[in-house]
């Protein structure tokens, strides 16, 4: 090696030390402050949610942009979700039993979101599980303070859930006439018992006893008659409370009974598990072997569904004024042919099936029909549906 090499290798040796120290220099304050902005990164902001029947709850229902989580808990008597939608965004949770929770992590632009459940192809939403979120920073949010409030429909129709809330929307008619075969259900087994007792056999004792005996004798069954009568009525939905009912049903029975029953009252009571809504329903969903309501009834879309009190009358005599009734315009559960229950799943069916089902009040005798209660459906029945530009008296 040259006199020349040796020397310039030697100076590059010396100098290394120093020329490493000025690129530690330089490049340290760039490693600082991205360690620094890393440390500063937002952490998510968090958003307890309550679902119950019919309510969603969200604290707090104001958060600034960046991750939220929501920490959702079902603490109704009914399996829901919650979804959330807005922004170009719709996420959700997978179903929640009662008593269950789950997260559901999202970064949420600036704007309004919508909070609501899912279940039943949005008929849990129209029940009035829906409440909404605001996602600004402090100042908009401050100013925007109480543009959204806390949604509360207290329960659709009246089950004492909370508080009610008033819908602005016109209140909904719709006028209904039975039509086409009349066909009494008589007491039968359910037919599709295996997709029953899957779920009957996780609810608790005294509901497994009765609905494993609805199962082998209960009204859901292909056990059918034909028989005459006919059916009309004017049903209005008001909202959260207010909704009316007018209707008169007449039918022969297939022991010769003549029926009258005089719908004049709606009713609003609510049953665990089997819930009956109370009221009008306008554009139900109902899930039936689906688990969520009850296993002995097929799964549905119905245009009206109605719970109300009547007069009941059996060849002229005054039976009950407080005869318990439930009328649902809705798809068809029943093959023509036979008149057989051939789906568990009928939602996509044409809704034009007309049910009437007729019960004792709670805590009174049954009824003298086979299995004490009356059950009637008009095949090809039709509603037509309307909003009223004025309310008018009160049910």
């Amino acid at each position: 090696m040259s006199a020349v090499s040796e020397s310039r290798i030697g100076r590059i040796a010396r100098r290394t030390p120093a020329f490493l120290l000025l690129c530690l220099g330089l490049a340290l304050p760039w490693v600082v402050s991205s360690l620094a902005n890393a440390e500063e990164k937002p952490k998510p902001n968090t958003v307890q949610v309550s679902l119950t029947e019919w309510r969603v709850s969200l604290t707090p229902k104001e958060v600034p942009p960046g991750p939220v989580v929501f920490q959702v808990t079902n603490s109704g008597k009914v399996p829901h979700a919650l979804e959330i939608e807005g922004r170009g965004l719709e996420k959700s949770t997978s179903r929640i039993l009662p008593g269950a929770s789950a997260t559901l992590a999202l970064d949420l632009r600036p704007g309004t979101y919508e909070a609501y459940c899912p279940i039943g192809r949005g008929s849990h939403k129209r029940m009035g599980m829906t409440n909404h979120l605001s996602v600004a920073d402090a100042k908009a949010t401050s100013a925007e303070s109480g543009e959204y409030g806390e949604y509360d429909h207290g329960g659709m129709h009246d089950m004492g859930h909370g508080e009610e809330a008033e819908r602005s929307d016109a209140p909904k008619m719709m006028k209904v006439l039975g039509g086409g075969p009349v066909i009494q259900i008589l007491p039968g087994p359910f037919p599709f018992a295996d997709s029953a007792m899957v779920v009957i056999r996780d609810r608790p004792a005294d509901q497994q006893a009765d609905l494993t005996k609805k199962a082998r004798l209960g009204p859901y069954s292909n056990k059918v008659a034909n028989i005459a009568g006919n059916i009309s009525l004017v049903a209005i939905d008001r909202g959260a409370s207010g909704d009316s009912v007018s209707g008169v049903a007449e039918f022969t029975a297939q022991d010769g009974a003549r029926w009258k029953v005089i719908m004049d009252r709606v009713q609003t009571k609510d049953i665990p598990f089997n819930p009956r809504f109370g009221g009008v329903v306008m554009g139900l969903f109902y899930h039936g072997a689906s688990g969520v309501h009850t296993p002995l009834v097929p799964t549905i879309q119905s245009s009206l569904a109605l719970w109300a009190f009547a007069h009941l009358y059996k060849d002229g005599r005054l039976v009950t004024d407080d005869a318990m009734v439930h009328v649902m315009l809705l798809s068809r559960t029943r093959r023509t042919s036979d008149w057989a229950l051939d789906c568990w799943d009928c939602s996509d069916r044409p809704v034009e099936e007309l049910q009437l089902q007729v019960t004792s009040a709670p805590n009174t005798p049954p009824f003298e029909a086979p299995g004490g209660f009356l059950f009637v459906n008009w095949e090809k029945s039709s509603g037509k549906s309307g909003t009223l530009k004025a309310a008018g008296p009160r049910g």
